[in-house]
């Protein structure tokens, strides 16, 4: 078979495509490359030039291709347009071209932020989305757009995972790079507001196993962890464990979360950068988000492997092998 896969470059991406390459299902591996190849550097895959606007290369690109793993998407942005020209738009214009090649085999990476928080009971597939952010709004956006187009012999799957880590991640990589200066600040008392986690190898084997689903329709799934829910007080104590250090826990009340946001952003814009933690961001630091996996553990034999000591254990290795720490 023949893969296209945009976001390859990405952190989510790279792993994906790392796991194609060695599978013996794949005799090409294409992948969409607006610039670096970054982690992709030095592997067997056929780059493909382009960006998701240009139609016409695009469509060259797919010729020929039996499943498209869509990965790509921008998570942080200061204005609502920007995140609908790339998470909405450029989702469409994909789908769209390769309909017209005759691909009819998706894989599209959407998010828990497009359902929105879990406010005491995990988000299942069934759950009415309800976003807090312009890039869960996306999100929620994208998946319409993909109900609205999909064509009848269309097999397209919808992946939300919740928080994502691992080697290369570079967003949670903020909370160990701020643990390992001696400090571990956390949104509410520790235990409260959790979230659900996966390590990115697991979510990849998710993915993975989803494109091997390929009756006709949509189908959606979360992919998350081993546990379906975790705390930032177990998230630290694991750190501190696998660091061998303590950190002093700073403890944020969930109402000063904003602001702190609202002056990291202002000042950011300064230097014409837009932050990690940011106005839009802090909408979602302060809520619960959980997500359950039982659909695609039931349909799909998704069956996660990595415990959250040994994932967090193993990014921290990385990023020090790395000198990211």
């Amino acid at each position: 078979m023949i893969a296209f896969v945009t976001g390859g470059t990405g952190f989510v991406g790279s792993h994906l495509v790392e796991s194609l390459i060695a599978s013996p299902d794949y005799t090409e591996v294409r992948c969409l490359v607006r610039s670096s190849e970054k982690w992709l550097t030095g592997l067997d895959f056929t780059p493909i030039k382009s960006d998701l606007f240009d139609l016409q290369e695009i469509g060259k690109a797919l010729d020929g291709v039996d499943i498209v793993f869509h990965n790509a998407a921008i998570l942080r942005a200061p204005s609502k347009k920007e995140f609908t020209q790339a998470n909405v738009d450029a989702t469409e214009n994909l789908i769209r071209i390769a309909q017209k090649k005759g691909v009819n085999n998706f894989v599209i990476l959407s998010s828990l932020a497009g359902v929105g928080p879990s406010s005491g009971t995990p988000v299942t597939e069934k759950t009415r989305m309800r976003p807090v952010s312009m890039y869960g709004e996306s999100k929620k956006e994208m998946e319409a757009i993909i109900h609205k187009i999909a064509g009848n012999n269309d097999s397209i799957k919808i992946i939300r995972p919740p928080a994502v880590y691992g080697p290369r991640e570079s967003d949670i990589y903020t909370f160990f790079k701020t643990f390992a200066s001696g400090i571990c600040p956390i949104v509410g008392d520790g235990n409260h507001p959790t979230l659900s986690m996966v390590y990115v190898k697991d979510l990849v084997d998710g993915i993975i196993l989803s494109s091997q689903k390929t009756d006709a329709g949509i189908h959606t799934y979360f992919i998350g962890g081993e546990q379906d829910e975790y705390s930032w007080n177990q998230i630290r104590k694991i750190t501190s464990i696998v660091m061998n250090k303590k950190a002093i826990p700073i403890r944020i009340k969930p109402e000063w979360v904003k602001k702190i946001a609202a002056v990291i952003e202002g000042g950011a814009s300064l230097i014409g950068k837009y932050p990690v933690v940011n106005k839009e961001k802090a909408n979602e630091m302060v809520e619960e988000w959980v997500c359950s996996s039982q659909k695609a553990k039931k349909e799909l034999g998704y069956n996660p492997q990595v415990t959250i000591q040994e994932g967090i254990s193993r990014t921290i290795r990385w990023y020090k092998k790395h000198n990211w720490l």
